[in-house]
């Protein structure tokens, strides 16, 4: 393979849409034995404000999640093959390029029966919204799942596997005019049940026993709705933050606190894939979530395909977007 990778990079913090540049670079490999180069398919998110905790080293590759094409292999390689679809394990890659070169071992490879928008963005909220539902509680069929920020990312992976598995998903979001709307798209998805904040604080669903009291309870707003969403929960109740889009702390009440005895963990995805990254439970992971995604039980989120050389427009697109629900901006890397 010898091609010229046009690449997205970036060597200061900022906005995407002032720091990134499309540049060119000759690809020539895989040389080594052990890599694999790839034909970019869609790439999706990154950070570039310079306050996530991985932090790239200047002149960095945009981008995190993709999805793309194996088109060689160096000799070694066992579990890849041209033609293949692959996603990223490790994280922090570089991934908006139209080529690149990685090792086998960064790679999963996936069914070409996943979608091509499903497989661009599962490294992340899916995997995020199962480890949350797997890792904290032990839930059963029939238990149920509160959540702020329902009509997020996560938010929408975490109904459509409670779902799955048969789970009361309780979802809370912001009122707002297209309230109606928003509340049958996540029903559509899986949610048991869709308040807003302010039908939360007066609403008896869980006294009258329409639900079971929660379980777990998933937070990724803070301040007065984190609390609100708290005192929801079953005595020995726990809330997971992974998210804090209020910019306010977790504000514990102290009656469900002392009187229930509920626990207050935090969760980051790339961590646990870090301590995780061989392990039997990572591969069940993707081997579930990619099933359900093959049967169309578990969908993208809402989503727009943009080619490359729209990068400027989709990045300022992405930050200003307005909606019921955050609509990703996908890069097309084949447009």
């Amino acid at each position: 393979m010898s091609v010229v990778a046009k690449t997205l990079k970036y060597s200061e913090h900022g906005e995407p849409q002032d720091v990134l540049q499309l540049v060119e670079q000759q690809l020539e490999g895989p040389k080594d034995k052990q890599r694999t180069g790839f034909e970019c398919k869609l790439y999706n998110r990154q950070r570039f404000a310079g306050k996530y905790p991985v932090k790239p080293k200047f002149p960095a590759v945009a981008g995190n999640e993709f999805v793309g094409e194996v088109v060689c292999v160096g000799e070694q390689v066992k579990c890849l093959k041209p033609g293949e679809h692959v996603v990223p394990l490790a994280s922090g890659l570089g991934s908006w390029t139209t080529h690149a070169l990685y090792n086998e071992d960064q790679l999963l490879g996936v069914s070409k029966r996943v979608g091509l928008a499903e497989a661009a963005t599962i490294t992340v909220n899916p995997c995020t919204a199962y480890r949350m539902l797997k890792d904290f509680v032990q839930l059963a069929p029939g238990d149920t799942v509160i959540q702020n920020g329902a009509n997020s990312a996560v938010g929408q992976a975490v109904h459509q596997l409670c779902r799955s598995w048969n789970i009361n998903s309780v979802g809370i979001v912001r009122n707002r005019p297209e309230i109606a709307d928003l509340k049958k798209m996540l029903q559509c998805l899986g949610a048991s049940a869709v308040l807003t904040e302010e039908e939360m604080r007066t609403s008896d669903i869980f006294k009258t026993g329409k639900f079971k009291r929660p379980k777990l309870a998933l937070n990724c707003v803070g301040g007065k709705s984190a609390t609100e969403v708290s005192r929801h929960l079953d005595n020995r109740g726990v809330m997971v933050t992974y998210g804090g889009m209020s910019r306010e702390p977790v504000t514990v009440a102290t009656g469900p606190l002392i009187f229930k005895d509920i626990a207050f963990r935090g969760f980051w995805m790339t961590r646990w894939s870090k301590e995780n990254y061989n392990s039997t439970e990572r591969t069940q992971m993707f081997k579930e979530l990619c099933l359900l995604m093959e049967q169309q039980q578990f969908v993208a989120p809402a989503h727009e395909m943009v080619p490359l050389a729209q990068f400027k427009e989709a990045a300022a697109a992405a930050l200003n977007f307005k909606g019921f629900t955050g609509k990703k901006f996908i890069l097309d890397m084949s447009r």
